[in-house]
């Protein structure tokens, strides 16, 4: 595990977006193109803005580059909270990036078909090769979930790489977000993690008591990929041996 820490909430938004700069331009440059999963909310939204900006936009072929989602809210593709809207706006659009590069998870259908729809599609996009995604980044809450694995639901209890439904009982409204042992596939993993509200889940996660059912992104252990965490000083504030 690789940890980052800066000082201020800028730092760590131009470091995270430069990191993303460098993974993508090596998978490039070793195999042609990059398959990168992208984090919804609010967290990376500052990082997306800055590398759809001058001078860093020049600075990928963005044209080799194949955008997923880690996770997606169930809510149409119009509403605010629709992940895939959001970077589209701040991201896909000003890059002018083709539709054919980016995959969204279609919420017209039921939960579980949705589900099911979007792990075809990663599938077919792969062609029968693994399936592990050049760089996955993720975000996390301030009761530990990433993606969308929320504490004390079914599919924390997952064991195959797969997409599912969950359903948020508390919230009445379903989620759809990818495993934790498809994400653990990754060949890099990233958090961007800042602000004080998250520096208890921050040091449960990376340095408390095992329990994946209360802090569920202790499931993110990649099996032959790397593991980074991007923080602020506010969300490492908790941490020891930093």
């Amino acid at each position: 595990m690789h940890m980052h820490v800066y000082e201020g909430e800028k730092s760590l938004i131009a470091a995270f977006a430069d990191y993303i700069i460098e993974q993508v331009n090596r998978s490039i440059q070793s195999q042609g193109f990059c398959n990168i999963s992208l984090a919804g909310g609010n967290s990376p939204k500052a990082a997306y803005t800055l590398l759809a900006s001058p001078p860093l936009t020049h600075q990928v072929d963005w044209t080799k580059v194949f955008f997923f989602f880690g996770d997606e809210r169930y809510v149409p593709a119009n509403n605010p909270q629709y992940n895939g809207g959001m970077v589209d706006q701040v991201f896909f659009q000003p890059l002018e990036i083709k539709k054919h590069q980016i995959f969204l998870i279609d919420t017209t259908l039921p939960p579980d078909l949705a589900a099911q729809q979007y792990w075809n599609d990663i599938q077919a996009h792969f062609k029968g090769s693994p399936i592990e995604f050049d760089l996955i980044l993720l975000g996390l809450g301030d009761n530990a979930h990433t993606a969308s694995l929320f504490p004390f639901t079914e599919v924390l209890w997952e064991t195959e790489p797969e997409v599912k439904a969950v359903y948020l009982k508390r919230e009445n409204v379903y989620r759809i977000t990818m495993t934790a042992p498809l994400i653990n596939q990754g060949k890099q993993i990233a958090f961007l993690v800042y602000g004080a509200r998250k520096a208890l889940a921050v040091q449960h996660v990376i340095q408390g008591q095992k329990d994946i059912a209360q802090f569920p992104a202790q499931l993110i252990q990649p099996v032959k990929g790397e593991l980074h965490w991007f923080l602020d000083a506010t969300a490492a504030a908790l941490l020891t041996n930093k």
